[in-house]
C-alpha cells in the first residue's frame, strides 16, 4: 500500500482546463454520475410489491426519497472523486473525470459533496420517518467509510456495494410503513450481490495482466473466487425467488392464471441472460447491461408485467 501511494504521489497532475462557473457546474453534475441515478428506481421495489405504489400520498413520499437518495449517492460520488483525484490521473478512462482532469477543483466538490449529504438527512429528518431519515444517514456513513478504507478489505467491498443496492430497495417501504418480507430482503439483497460479483469478476477478466491503479484490490481477488461469488449470489436470489412465488400465504389466487408461479420463469430466464455477460466478462455497469440487451430488457418487462399481475391479483 506504501508503495503504490508513492507511486501515486509521483503522478503529475494534468493541467487543469481554463475554468467558468459553468464549466464547474457541468463538472459536478457529471461528477454526480446521472446515469447511476436509474439505480434508485429500486425505491418503488417495496411498494410495488405490496401493491401501495399508485396513491397519491405514496407517490410523493417515494418522488421524495428518491430524490433524498439521488442527493445522498451524487454527495457520496463527489466526495470519493475529490479523494480518488490524484489516483484517478493513472488510470485510461477515470482521467477524463472532472475533478481529476480539473474542471471542478477539489475543494469545490468536497464541499458541495458535503452540503448535498446534510441537506438530504435535514430534509430526511423534516419530512420523512425516523426510519428513513436513519437508513440515509447509514447509507452516506458506510459510503464514505467505503471510500476511506472499507474499498480495500477483501470480500467487505462487495458486502458494502450490495448492501447499498438494499437499502434503496427497502428505503421505499420503510417511507410507507410497509412490513418488508423476508423473501423480498433475500432475493434483492442476494440479487444486488450476484450483480456485483459479475462486475467485479468483468473488472478482474479485462484487467488481467495489466496494472490496476485505481482498484488495487482486484489484484488480491482470483477470477475463481468472484465466479464463486456470482454463482452462488445467482442461486440464492433464485431459490429465494422461488419460495416467494410458491407461497400462497394461506390466501389462495384468484386470478385468471397463477401469474406468481409463472413469473418464476421469467425471473430464472432474466437470470441466467445476465450470467452469459457475466460469465463472458462483459456484466459491466447493471443499467448498462439491461438497456444494451434487448433480449434481456424484454424478459425484464415479461417479468414486471407477471410481477404486476401477481401483485394486483388479476
Amino acid at each position: 500500500m506504501a508503495e503504490r501511494t508513492a507511486l501515486l504521489e509521483r503522478i503529475p497532475a494534468a493541467a487543469p482546463p481554463p475554468r467558468s462557473l459553468t464549466g464547474v457546474v457541468r463538472g459536478l453534475v457529471r461528477t454526480a454520475r446521472p446515469r447511476q441515478w436509474v439505480k434508485n428506481v429500486l425505491v418503488v421495489a417495496a411498494p410495488a410489491a405490496a401493491g401501495q405504489l399508485f396513491s397519491r400520498h405514496a407517490l410523493g413520499q417515494l418522488a421524495l426519497v428518491f430524490s433524498l437518495f439521488t442527493a445522498c449517492a451524487a454527495a457520496v460520488y463527489l466526495i470519493n472523486d475529490a479523494r480518488d483525484a490524484v489516483a484517478d490521473r493513472a488510470h485510461p478512462v477515470k482521467r477524463h473525470r472532472p475533478v481529476a482532469a480539473g474542471q471542478v477543483p477539489v475543494p469545490v466538490a468536497y464541499a458541495v459533496g458535503g452540503a448535498l449529504a446534510v441537506l438530504a438527512v435535514a430534509v430526511a429528518a423534516w419530512f420523512c420517518s425516523p426510519a428513513v431519515c436513519a437508513l440515509l444517514t447509514a447509507y452516506i456513513g458506510m459510503q464514505l467509510a467505503y471510500c476511506v478504507s472499507l474499498k480495500h478489505v477483501l470480500v467487505v467491498d462487495l458486502v458494502v456495494v450490495t448492501t447499498g443496492f438494499l437499502m434503496r430497495a427497502m428505503i421505499g417501504g420503510l417511507a410507507l410503513g410497509i412490513p418488508l418480507s423476508r423473501w423480498f430482503l433475500i432475493t434483492t439483497g442476494f440479487g444486488a450481490l450476484f450483480m456485483v460479483s459479475a462486475k467485479r469478476y468483468s473488472e478482474a477478466v479485462q484487467m488481467a495482466g495489466k496494472a490496476g491503479a485505481t482498484r488495487a484490490l482486484l489484484t488480491e481477488y482470483t477470477t475463481g473466487y468472484l465466479r464463486f461469488v456470482w454463482q452462488l449470489a445467482a442461486g440464492v436470489s433464485v431459490l429465494g425467488y422461488c419460495l416467494w412465488a410458491l407461497e400462497e400465504g394461506g390466501v389462495p389466487s384468484a386470478g385468471v392464471l397463477p401469474w406468481r408461479q409463472l413469473s418464476m420463469v421469467a425471473f430464472i430466464l432474466a437470470v441466467l441472460r445476465y450470467a452469459v455477460f457475466a460469465d463472458r466478462g462483459t456484466a459491466g455497469e447493471p443499467e448498462d447491461v439491461v438497456l444494451r440487451d434487448r433480449a434481456l430488457a424484454l424478459i425484464g418487462l415479461v417479468w414486471l408485467a407477471m410481477y404486476g399481475l401477481a401483485v394486483a391479483n388479476w
